[in-house]
């Protein structure tokens, strides 16, 4: 199970590293070094992004990457022979993350089965809420695979609460408002906010959506489980290119 899995780690970490790839970015082959770099590195987990034509959560540097990805010729099942490709190759769980769209067109239940297949731990699917996903609870749960959920800062606690009820491994709590990429304020009303996270979600807690750097992991230590890091490792790869990433996500702790 993902949360055993999480759970076991964190008695060797204080935090874990989540990180974050556009599959097909900048090719399949720059994809597959990206994942051995990361991997090398030390991350704990890491999402797989299906691309998609219109990623409504993410800002303009993964909506590009996104863009040249689908530009490349990348289609789901090319994105599905992937995944099973590096899990089979590395020892950490991955996640996908995509839009419904993907998997109501490629059909929910053929898609989680692939998933399985392919030994994909889990999803995080922004734009489904719980009260509309009905059909891919019931898929995932058949598969034991982890419907990841979000909160954000503007989320009740009531509804922290039922969100609670139907997440699996972990719950995405998202730093701020807005799209991925944007700068984050790490404060004191950040850390009221994962404390309200921490109470009501009864799983490990990963925060992302602004985390670039060493000093944010470090803020993030002992507030949160996961440190997400996906927009900066892509800013990484525009600016210096694959073989930067390794140091990178090595620098972060």
């Amino acid at each position: 199970m993902l949360k055993k899995y999480i759970e076991d780690k964190l008695k060797e970490k204080k935090i874990l590293l989540m990180t974050h790839i556009v599959i097909g970015y900048p090719n399949f082959e720059e994809s597959y070094k990206i994942v051995e770099e990361m991997v090398k590195a030390g991350v704990d987990l890491m999402e797989l992004q299906i691309p998609f034509s219109e990623p409504i959560a993410d800002g303009p540097v993964i909506l590009h990457a996104n863009q040249i990805s689908l530009e490349k010729g990348a289609t789901v099942k090319k994105c599905l022979e992937f995944a099973g490709n590096v899990t089979r190759q590395y020892d950490i769980p991955f996640l996908f993350m995509s839009y419904y769209n993907i998997l109501y067109k490629y059909g929910v239940k053929a898609f989680t089965e692939e998933m399985k297949r392919s030994d994909i731990r889990g999803a995080i699917v922004p734009d489904l809420p719980f009260e509309e996903g009905a059909e891919y609870l019931e898929a995932m749960a058949a598969h034991d695979l982890a419907p990841i959920f979000i909160y954000t800062p503007r989320t009740p606690e009531e509804r922290m609460n039922q969100i609670a009820r139907h997440a699996k491994g972990f719950v995405y709590c998202v730093a701020r408002k807005g799209v991925t990429g944007l700068d984050t304020n790490f404060s004191n009303q950040l850390e009221t906010y994962l404390a309200k996270c921490r109470n009501t979600a009864q799983l490990p807690i990963a925060l992302g959506f602004g985390v670039k750097d060493k000093a944010d992991v470090s803020y993030l230590t002992g507030k949160a489980d996961i440190a997400v890091i996906g927009t900066q490792t892509i800013r990484i790869v525009n600016d210096k290119g694959v073989r930067a990433v390794g140091d990178f996500i090595r620098g972060l702790r």
